[in-house]
């Protein structure tokens, strides 16, 4: 076997079933073409398990009041804050400072806990 030959058969193993150089080809080609491939959804259905485990602060607003850190000093145990929400009115949920959805308190094995009852659309397009 002659060097030019050597040559040849380093750059056929080098490049892929194209003739591209394999360092060319991105890693990912086939993954792409399979995606392509799958039904609507099911690709997206195996992705989103790697957000499965990203915590999220979620907090229910019941109201709000403003006072000044005089008032705010003068409190003490059974003191009443009034808020600017009625009985029965909807509390705001939030997802990292964001409101996502309005919904009612409920009470579940002795503990207070809160089911949506209307979700709310985001203003960003």
């Amino acid at each position: 076997m002659t060097d030019q030959d050597d040559t040849q058969e380093n750059n056929a193993a080098s490049t892929g079933d194209n003739g591209m150089p394999l360092d060319e080809i991105s890693p990912h080609a086939d993954a792409v073409e399979e995606e392509k491939e799958w039904p609507m959804g099911e690709a997206m259905a195996n992705d989103v398990t790697a957000i499965y485990d990203i915590p999220v602060q979620i907090s229910a607003v019941l109201g709000r009041s403003s006072m000044q850190v005089s008032q705010l000093l003068k409190l003490g145990r059974g003191a009443v804050v009034e808020l600017d929400r009625k009985v029965g009115e909807a509390i705001d949920i939030y997802v990292n400072n964001r409101l996502v959805a309005r919904g009612e308190v409920v009470v579940v094995e002795d503990k207070l806990g809160v089911t949506m009852t209307e979700i709310v659309k985001s203003d960003k397009n």
